[in-house]
């Protein structure tokens, strides 16, 4: 087999010199003294015979490169040798393979058409040159020639299409399933960062606020400072293990279990503001009726208050921030306002407002965060929840 793929690409690289092979013998075949069956006596060798029989195979060693023009050219030399009483057997053959090579390289009704045009016109000089009708086996052989030439022509080129849609198709598989794949380890990759961006920061601004709250009230107040401390060490257990579950997800071959570790939810929100409360005043309000979200919501609308409230920590320390939930009838609105002044409360550029953007829009929402009109920075989400999905 490996032999065989040599020859192939051996062939593929010198067209020209493996199309002057056949060309060679057919000529060389043309020489010899045996009459053609079917046909009269072979006449002696002539210089005219000779010089017919080069150019008629001379020209197939265009042929695939000028299939059409070979075709007609190799027609012509036949016809004419038919007519001169110069006709050599190989003749025939130099024509018969031309229609196959105009077969393979056009298409059927271009084929069909050259082959009958040829077949004909050597049908017609062969009537005339031996004498005989159209029915004579040595006309018919001729004609049965180019039919045989097209059909073997059509079908390999029928095949040589099949296979490069094969192809083709496989390619184009190879490109999805490429591109599939990256799309699913960007979006993993997002994934990652957001999660690792929303965990880590917040938590790490709730342990700088502990131990500023500490430091301020150690000597003055030992318990509250103890008390701080123990919000900065559940803090840090909360993003070593957060950090734990993340690298162990990204190391495992195998499809993770599932996380015993409740998820993010607003019905942990209580403890959530409460540990956060400590060192920045915090006050939230619900409106509407309470009920079950979907749960891609319910993640959405968490993250996106506890990266609203490191926000405001880090660019308006010490000043009141308030969270609102109104549940309405079609989804759920999130609203954190803080009220510091200054540049620090002015929108970022950071991950922080893309990654709640990116959470809001991916159930479906709207965002929106900017300077409110009366001071400080606010945070929107409006996200929907059909009364169909509440349960999901």
């Amino acid at each position: 087999m490996g032999r065989l793929e040599r020859w192939r690409r051996a062939a593929a690289a010198h067209p020209t010199v493996v199309d002057a092979l056949p060309a060679a013998v057919l000529f060389a075949a043309s020489l010899l003294p045996v009459n053609p069956p079917g046909g009269p006596p072979r006449a002696p060798l002539t210089a005219g015979a000779v010089l017919l029989a080069l150019v008629g195979s001379a020209a197939l060693v265009l042929r695939r490169r000028h299939p059409l023009p070979v075709l007609a050219v190799v027609t012509v030399v036949a016809a004419t040798a038919l007519l001169a009483q110069q006709a050599r057997g190989p003749l025939v053959l130099t024509v018969a393979l031309a229609a196959y090579t105009v077969a393979t390289r056009t298409d059927r009704r271009t084929a069909v058409a050259a082959g009958a045009a040829s077949a004909l016109l050597l049908g017609a000089c062969a009537v005339v040159a031996l004498g005989v009708g159209w029915l004579d086996p040595a006309v018919v052989v001729l004609v049965l020639w180019f039919g045989v030439a097209v059909a073997a022509g059509d079908a390999v080129r029928s095949r040589r299409a099949y296979v490069a849609v094969l192809e083709e198709r496989a390619r184009r598989a190879e490109q999805t399933r490429e591109a599939e794949a990256r799309r699913r380890v960007t979006e993993e990759r997002l994934r990652i960062a957001r999660e690792l961006h929303d965990v880590v920061a917040h938590h790490i601004a709730v342990i700088n606020v502990q131990a500023g709250v500490a430091g301020h009230v150690l000597r003055q107040r030992p318990d509250a400072a103890e008390e701080a401390l123990g919000h900065v060490r559940s803090a840090a257990r909360t993003v070593l293990d957060e950090m734990a579950t993340l690298l162990g997800v990204l190391r495992r071959q195998e499809e993770p279990e599932s996380p015993t570790e409740p998820a993010p939810s607003l019905t942990r929100l209580d403890t959530f503001v409460d540990g956060f409360a400590a060192g920045q005043p915090v006050r939230w309000t619900l409106s509407g009726q309470p009920r079950p979200l979907p749960s891609a919501v319910d993640v959405a609308a968490y993250r996106i208050i506890q990266e609203s409230l490191t926000n405001a920590h880090r660019h308006a320390p010490g000043a009141p921030v308030m969270v609102h939930l109104r549940y309405a009838p079609t989804g759920l609105t999130v609203e954190v306002r803080d009220q510091g002044a200054g540049a620090g409360s002015e929108p970022g550029a950071g991950l922080g407002l893309l990654g709640m953007r990116e959470r809001a829009e991916a159930v479906g929402g709207a965002f929106h965060a900017g300077p409110h009109p009366d001071g400080g920075f606010v945070v929107r989400a409006d996200l929907p929840v059909p009364q169909d999905k509440e349960n999901a």
